[in-house]
């Protein structure tokens, strides 16, 4: 049942969803008068309008069903636009139910406190509530269609649902079903238009067969999609109950069964028909083991950087996803028992990750068991659970350069630009020039945009040298399109003054790349890199693409083509997250004076450092809106989370993500307690102490020399 006013779009919606996949037909009931450019199937009402409430369109469009359908089907359901139906579930449930039977079935309602005794209803009558979907066998239907016009003549109410109900009662003589279990298979939201706005991955969500309301169409096309991607675990699921199947008849019955292994194809599922069981592989060594994650509170993870710490969003969603698929599986015969049991909290567990077989979990969770046929009762229980989440094989899926060009339009300039990108690949973009056609104005070349590098700098003139013969490289011989400033700091009592140097070299590649721009600031002051930063700005417009970035990096053409991507002026600042080094005598086992591979990421000799942010690309309006740089802090550290805290506050998106060609550098980090104020200090020891080496690595060098735990004992 809908309306003129929703049919382009609430209709539309559910007739290009869950209306396409009904075991039977659908039809759209609105006014005489309606019209529509949506290609459904709609039948208008004679002599019915769009007003509300809709008794007569809901007790018309119930005779038009028992006159033109009725001999054609075995249950019909009455719909509002609003609801979403699981078309599969539907048609399992009600073919558990005798449909030779007068039926009427839907969430029973009885009124709310202000309404009872006012809707014409006596203490042992009720009505089905309209909203959540309303079901009724032929027979029903039939028996009560005759009498739809004398229905409208006696109203008591406004609520059509009430009348419909009072209607089936007297000419059919049977209630809406009284069932404990109908307000979860269809399932009404009362926070009505937010409902299903936020996170789907809801138990009621699994749970219902129908939801409602859905007053934003758009939701509708949300909802299926993620409701699809639920079949498809179905799906996956029935075919690993399968393999195991027939792995198991072949044990039985001693025959060889066909290999499902195509390893032509790179597909190997022979591991998805092993039993049941949490020690499926053995380790052949101490290096193989796959060791347990602890969750309780927190997340206890050996091969983490920081063994405790809160337990992270992807892990949630995995504990979610399990929890859910578990509850489903207990409560799948809770109709037949009279009970349901609820999830409430995982109290603890372990996870491990065992990548060619499965993702296991051990759980001890928190149920609610809900008995609601004859003793009613409500009892807390705790479950152990023992799980697991078979891999199936990896799919390789090839497009070819032809294919991936034909879903392009043709437009000249649109097309060459496609052509670059899929033929050489994006690290070719920012040395792509095109002249936009005559017929797609304006005329003129498009560029990369201008990038500015902002680099403070303190002494350190040997890194500063190597960090500038990675900037020729990438940024002058390829006559990028970039502007360098430095910002160099007088050095600390005892250093060397390299600053004439720095201006020295900065001078002699001006010289030989005169069409790049390349400046060096004099800050007169101790080293504080808030300062450089904001020099540096200073030097750039409102409309600049702005780069902090340091010394201690090494980059490539690549990040330049990431910073243009993934800075947009006025919506999106860009932090990458870069891969940092660990102390090479530790990690490589040579001294870090050696000359060694800077490109090399692995476990063993580095870590992505996802908590640094000093690393950061964004546009000098953006700098200016959240309000700058704090100036007043001096010496290492602290400005970069003070300005990513200011840029978190001003609602602008920050984009984070992997960088594989911005390193940093290993380098010792000396804190000067005297310089550094207590949390400045904290953070750089921090900092110090996560560089040394990988977890793994520090413990197998504790192992293999005692003499340090000894000379540690001795000298606390």
């Amino acid at each position: 049942m809908t309306a003129n006013e929703f049919l382009d779009n609430r209709a539309k919606a559910v007739y290009e969803t869950w209306g396409k996949h009904l075991p039977g037909k659908i039809a759209f009931f609105s006014s005489e008068t309606s019209t529509t450019n949506a290609d459904i199937p709609l039948i208008r009402l004679n002599g019915v309008d769009d007003s509300y409430p809709p008794q007569k369109k809901s007790f018309m469009m119930l005779k038009y069903m028992a006159e033109h359908f009725g001999n054609h089907f075995e249950y019909f359901m009455r719909a509002d636009d609003d609801l979403y139906v699981r078309t599969d579930k539907l048609e399992l449930f009600l073919r558990s139910v005798n449909s030779s039977n007068p039926r009427f079935i839907g969430q029973t309602g009885q009124g709310n406190k202000e309404e009872f005794g006012h809707l014409g209803l006596k203490n042992d009558e009720n009505f089905c509530m309209g909203g959540p979907g309303v079901i009724m066998s032929r027979r029903t239907l039939l028996m009560v269609a005759p009498h739809v016009r004398d229905c409208l003549k006696n109203l008591h109410s406004t609520h059509e649902d009430v009348e419909v109900g009072r209607c089936v009662r007297k000419y059919a003589n049977i209630p809406c079903t009284w069932s404990y279990e109908m307000q979860n298979i269809l399932y009404h939201n009362k926070s009505r238009n937010v409902a299903y706005t936020g996170p789907l991955k809801q138990q009621e969500v699994h749970r219902a067969i129908t939801l409602h309301p859905i007053k934003n169409h758009t939701l509708l096309y949300r909802l299926h999609s993620y409701i699809q991607g639920l079949d498809i675990r179905i799906n996956e699921g029935e075919l690993v109950r399968l393999v195991r199947e027939l792995a198991s008849v072949g044990q039985e019955t001693r025959v060889s069964l066909p290999r499902l292994d195509d390893h032509s194809a790179g597909i190997t599922m022979s591991h998805l028909g092993m039993e049941l069981s949490l020690q499926k592989w053995a380790p052949s060594g101490e290096e193989e083991m796959k060791v347990w994650d602890f969750i309780s509170r927190a997340a206890f993870q050996s091969g983490a950087t920081n063994p405790r710490h809160k337990i992270t969003s992807s892990m949630n969603e995995g504990l979610k996803d399990i929890t859910l698929e578990f509850m489903e599986i207990i409560n799948r015969v809770s109709k037949e028992r009279g009970r349901i049991i609820d999830f409430k909290d995982v109290l603890y567990g372990y996870v491990r990750w065992q990548p060619t077989y499965a993702l296991e979990y051990i759980l001890d969770m928190f149920l609610l068991y809900k008995k609601y046929r004859g003793e009613k009762m409500v009892v807390p229980v705790r479950r152990h659970a023992y799980m697991q989440i078979p891999l199936g094989p990896l799919y390789i899926r090839e497009h070819r350069q032809e294919d991936l060009l034909e879903t392009v339009q043709t437009t000249s300039g649109v097309r060459q630009l496609v052509e670059v990108v899929v033929k050489n690949g994006l690290t070719e973009m920012s040395k792509f020039n095109y002249k936009i056609p005559p017929s797609e104005p304006p005329s003129t070349t498009m560029k990369p945009k201008k990038i500015y590098f902002i680099v403070p700098l303190s002494g350190r003139f040997k890194t500063f040298q190597r960090f500038m013969e990675d900037f020729r490289q990438v940024c002058l011989v390829r006559e990028e399109n970039v502007v360098l400033v430095v910002v160099s700091f007088r050095p600390e009592v005892g250093e060397q003054d390299t600053r004439e140097d720095v201006e020295a070299l900065i001078s002699s590649l001006q010289f030989d790349y005169p069409n790049t721009a390349m400046t060096v600031l004099q800050a007169n002051s101790s080293f504080a890199r808030a300062l450089a930063l904001e020099l540096g700005a200073s030097q750039c417009e409102d409309n600049s693409l702005m780069f902090f970035v340091d010394v201690d990096m090494t980059f490539s053409s690549a990040t330049l083509d990431r910073i243009r991507l993934h800075t947009i002026k006025g919506q999106q600042i860009y932090y990458p997250v870069v891969f940092s080094e660990y102390d090479p005598e530790f990690s490589r086992k040579i001294s870090s004076t050696d000359t060694y591979d800077h490109t090399l990421i692995d476990e063993d000799v580095g870590y992505w450092r996802s908590f640094g942010f000093g690393i950061v690309s964004m546009y000098k309006s953006e700098l200016k809106s959240v309000g700058g740089l704090d100036t007043s802090i001096m010496g290492w550290g602290g400005e970069d989370v003070d300005l990513y805290e200011k840029v978190l506050k001003s609602g602008i998106q920050i984009f984070r993500a992997a960088d594989p060609d911005l390193i940093h550098v290993f380098h010792r980090v000396n804190c000067d307690h005297h310089t550094l104020d207590t949390s400045q200090f904290n953070m750089c020891q921090g900092t110090r102490y996560s560089t040394y080496g990988a977890a793994h690595v520090l413990v197998k060098t504790l192992l293999e020399n005692p003499n340090i735990l000894a000379y540690k004992r001795a000298n606390p």
